[in-house]
């Protein structure tokens, strides 16, 4: 069996580990979008049938509000699939740093044909997703980039591999070529500066920093710090690791931390689950995936040789960019699952709210809110702030409320009695904490952000393709739900600490030109402006959203790559697209990030030339390999491998993007 690293994380997504799916997201939304409360909430109650029909639903809901016409003023870019990327006219998109870049003075340029591990720890990671910008001197032109590297690409970084590899068979693949991967991993902190009107980075600046999962230790803090559940041989204590793994989306603290999120933790591990003192919990986490060769060199990864080493993994992790000889923290109290974004913001209180998505099909949307408010003063004062709290997992109900139910020991289902001993028992196990509350299983909950203006929070919900027609209307979110959709929280007055909340739709997302996809859009989108899978979101400094996509090789059937999407969220044009930047072929589009003064979008373009190359013309079918690459952007050099990379997007002649 051919075992491609990308389309084997795109299946393993696939597959849900939740074991009690009983209502799903979708069968919520066919109860709350019934006829006739889509009447009674649009005010349509006297229009015929016929009338309605014709009607976006959308459009009729929003109807009555007012706003701008349009808050994005740019002319969207078109949809289709190339070697390089493209951005909206009037802005300028250059490549800022590149995987293997240098970010010392000792480091060297990046030899793809002879690499090492040493060099690749001196060097920016592979895969870049989450970027986070914490401003020096308040200057919105000066800052530090803190970026995630969820993954590697073997077959696009080393030379030699015969193709693609055989499933957990991993043949090729050296000790040595290992800990490279283990290198490039983890996060890279970098010093980021506009001078003479070009961003550029700071080779060998004090604030440059590396943190891999090979190197770095950390620290365990929170609730579930010294557990049995988290001590193994190399850490008696249960309070220390080393290193952060599959780090994905992520969020920016008031206090200028940031906070990176563990995601798909369970494709490093290998070993035989039978029998495990684990076992339970191993499966509701999918764990072992085995799509990494780690555990042959590394016995923290062989879970028969360490069974607990997985449970120092999936959590979120603090990290202060200002200090780069500062230990990161695994904060427990946010529990643990996988982590997609930690989107925070200030609620009316004072305290702060982290809003958390677990991104598996049927799992959940969580938000943590914190014991004291956050000393904005005072900075120091926050540092262990995120110890104290609780955590909530979302009950999505028909009558378009949003229960938020506590995950504290001995309240409800969580007792000793049903497998949770003690507080740290709940966080360790927050996956089947949820399943017990009876929370909603959701569409794969991905990037969560919250405007802190409106209250409003975004969720992306990327897609399902396992829900089945049981369980959805034609009315509702899909059966076989290739496109995803993006759903709207709304907290009362901006309190975002309230244990209840109201939900909407804002779009169903795919190509509303074709009927059976079901797509909902505002009627003003472009046949560019609608997009697929959304994934990443961010808001900028006005207020707002813009949506980046991850398709993975389902790109060949909507036949457009990813990229970002301008979503207006407010009056006459609410649920309407508009596309500002397309990737190259076969990448994903991660970030986004503004600056300060919305002067400059850094985005992320992760894996370019992997995904679904096959279907790409003049292909013929073949996959991408270090060879025989289906693009080698950025560079376009010979022998010269694709290179993931940070762009940086600008508008001529200055001002706010877009």
């Amino acid at each position: 069996m051919v075992f491609n690293r990308r389309a084997y994380f795109e299946e393993a997504e696939n597959i849900p580990s939740n074991p009690a799916v009983s209502a799903p997201i979708g069968e919520i939304i066919e109860r709350r979008y019934s006829r006739r409360g889509f009447l009674k909430a649009t005010g349509t109650s006297g229009l015929g049938v016929a009338a309605i029909g014709a009607m976006n639903p959308l459009a009729a809901a929003i109807a009555a509000e007012s706003g701008s016409l349009d808050r994005f003023a740019f002319d969207e870019i078109v949809h289709g699939v190339d070697t390089t990327h493209h951005v909206a006219e009037g802005h300028d998109a250059e490549v800022l740093i590149r995987w293997g870049d240098p970010l010392f003075a000792d480091a060297p340029e990046l030899d793809p044909l002879n690499q090492s591990a040493d060099a690749q720890e001196r060097q920016f990671g592979y895969n870049n997703d989450y970027v986070g910008f914490v401003p020096l001197d308040g200057n919105p032109d000066h800052g530090l980039l803190v970026v995630n590297h969820e993954y590697t690409n073997e077959e696009l970084m080393f030379p030699g591999l015969p193709g693609p590899l055989d499933e957990h068979d991993f043949t090729g693949l050296t000790r040595e070529m290992v800990e490279i991967e283990q290198a490039a991993h983890g996060l890279s902190v970098v010093e980021v500066q506009r001078r003479g009107g070009k961003w550029q980075y700071l080779k060998d600046s004090r604030y440059n920093r590396r943190i891999t999962p090979r190197s770095t230790e950390m620290a365990i803090s929170g609730p579930a710090a010294g557990d049995a559940l988290l001590k193994t041989s190399a850490d008696p204590s249960g309070k220390k690791v080393i290193g952060t793994l599959n780090n994905c989306a992520g969020g920016t603290t008031p206090w200028g931390t940031v906070l990176s999120c563990e995601e798909n933790i369970h494709y490093y591990f290998m070993g035989d689950p039978a029998g495990h003192p684990n076992a339970a919990l191993l499966e509701r986490y999918g764990i072992p995936a085995m799509g990494y060769a780690w555990g042959r060199y590394d016995d923290r990864f062989d879970i028969a040789k360490e069974p607990f080493e997985s449970n120092r993994f999936g959590w979120v992790v603090e990290i202060d960019p200002r200090d780069p000889t500062s230990m990161p923290i695994k904060r427990t109290a946010l529990g643990r699952f996988k982590h997609e974004a930690a989107a925070n913001v200030v609620s009316g209180d004072g305290r702060l709210v982290v809003y958390m998505g677990d991104d598996q099909r049927f799992d959940y949307l969580y938000k943590f809110v914190t014991r004291d408010p956050v000393d904005t003063a005072s900075p120091a004062n926050n540092r262990d702030l995120l110890d104290h709290g609780t955590l909530y997992v979302a009950r999505f109900n028909a009558d378009g409320g949003v229960t938020w139910l506590p995950l504290v020991h001995g309240q409800g289902p969580l007792t000793a009695e049903n497998g949770f001993a003690s507080q740290a028992e709940v966080l360790i196990k927050a996956r089947l904490a949820g399943d017990a509350l009876g929370a909603t299983p959701m569409d794969r909950p991905e990037d969560v952000e919250a405007n802190p203006e409106t209250g409003r929070v975004y969720v992306m919900l990327t897609n399902n393709t396992e829900r089945t027609a049981g369980q959805v209307d034609a009315a509702n979110p899909r059966a076989d739900n290739t496109f995803g959709h993006i759903v709207e929280v709304v907290t009362e007055g901006g309190d975002h600490t309230a244990s209840r909340d109201r939900w909407e739709i804002l779009v169903k997302c795919g190509d509303p030109s074709r009927a059976e996809v079901g797509a909902l859009w505002n009627p003003a989108t472009s046949e560019n402006g609608w997009f697929a899978a959304p994934d990443n979101c961010a808001i900028d400094h006005r207020g707002r959203l813009w949506v980046a996509t991850d398709q993975g090789s389902n790109w060949a059937t909507t036949g457009t790559a990813d990229g970002v999407w301008a979503l207006e969220t407010q009056g006459e044009r609410r649920g309407t697209g508009k596309m500002f930047f397309r990737v190259p072929l076969g990448a994903e589009m991660c970030g986004p990030c503004f600056s300060p003064d919305d002067g400059a979008l850094f985005v992320a373009v992760q894996h370019p030339a992997a995904d679904g190359t096959e279907a790409y013309a003049g292909r013929k079918g073949r996959p991408s390999t270090f060879e025989d690459p289906a693009t080698r952007w950025p560079d376009f050099q010979d022998g010269m491998p694709p290179r993931p990379s940070l762009v940086v997007i600008t508008r001529r002649g200055g001002g706010a993007i877009g």
